[in-house]
């Protein structure tokens, strides 16, 4: 039997930065030290969710992947606790600027990179004045213990980002996100559609699926938390609601998961020549 524990962080992110790293740090120890192997903190945990607005000054804010002050800590703490951490940062790349994921491993080494692929905009998440559309594709890690799909916020929306991993080999799915009211529409509560939508990704890949969200309010915008993880049927195994701070975790077996995506036999019934419709622009 092959079983591993993950665990998924929920708090509060106002910043400044070195406050923030901080308080993930404890949390990532308080994880390992209930047996997480793979700890998952939000997106962009190193300051408040700045694309909010568009202000040409918190570019200075981006760095390369190396010099990130959140990468550099996850990378020190990853070797000190022998732990992965997918770890979300605002990058600079030269001219260029990604919403991207660091894989840290369990010797602090970077794994690789993800750069999120799908870029929303829109009142309070106006994140394409600030990212360019991830140049990575979609990338899978292979670990000791399991491989791993990590997909980031806005990503979770898309079926298409969850099979692609699925097809490249993951076993679990992880996505840390900063989601929460809508500024445009404040009686428009999405965390359940946001719930609902990866929790059909579990079910319809047959594989557990951990999600990590921010909370608090910001400028006057409420993060709605509610992280979570929920097994290869769906079924909840650990969750937080709208306040709580702390650290969900939950043990996984892999075998057994693997028996029921057999079973299902949504892989073995696809039909890829019929597809093609989806690579169409419109």
């Amino acid at each position: 039997m092959t079983e591993i524990t993950v665990a998924a962080l929920q708090l509060a992110l106002p910043g400044p930065e070195a406050e923030n790293i901080a308080k993930v740090s404890e949390l990532v120890r308080e994880a390992a030290a209930k047996g997480a192997k793979v700890i998952l903190p939000p997106e962009l945990f190193e300051g408040p969710y700045f694309c909010r607005v568009e202000d040409e000054g918190l570019f200075s804010n981006a760095r390369p992947t190396d010099e990130h002050p959140s990468v550099q800590a996850m990378q020190k703490l990853a070797a000190e606790l022998g732990v992965y951490i997918p770890t979300s940062f605002f990058e600079c790349d030269g001219p260029h600027h990604y919403n991207s994921l660091a894989m840290v491993d369990d010797k602090g080494a970077i794994m690789g990179l993800y750069r999120k692929s799908h870029i929303p905009d829109g009142p309070g998440y106006e994140e394409k004045f600030y990212f360019r559309p991830g140049n990575t594709g979609f990338k899978t890690w292979k670990t000791p213990g399991a491989t791993l799909g990590v997909g980031v916020c806005w990503d979770q929306w898309y079926p298409e980002t969850a099979r692609a991993m699925m097809l490249m080999g993951a076993e679990i799915l992880f996505y840390p996100t900063a989601i929460g009211s809508e500024p445009h529409d404040p009686d428009l509560d999405t965390s359940r559609l946001w719930r609902r939508a990866m929790v059909g990704h579990a079910v319809s890949n047959v594989v557990p699926v951990v999600a990590a969200n921010r909370i608090g309010t910001e400028d006057g915008q409420r993060f709605y938390g509610h992280s979570f993880i929920c097994d290869e049927r769906g079924d909840i195994l650990a969750e937080f609601g709208a306040s709580e701070t702390g650290v969900l975790t939950a043990t996984l077996d892999l075998d057994r998961v693997k028996r029921h995506r057999a079973a299902f036999g949504f892989f073995r019934d696809r039909r890829p020549e019929l597809y093609t419709r989806l690579t169409e622009d419109r």
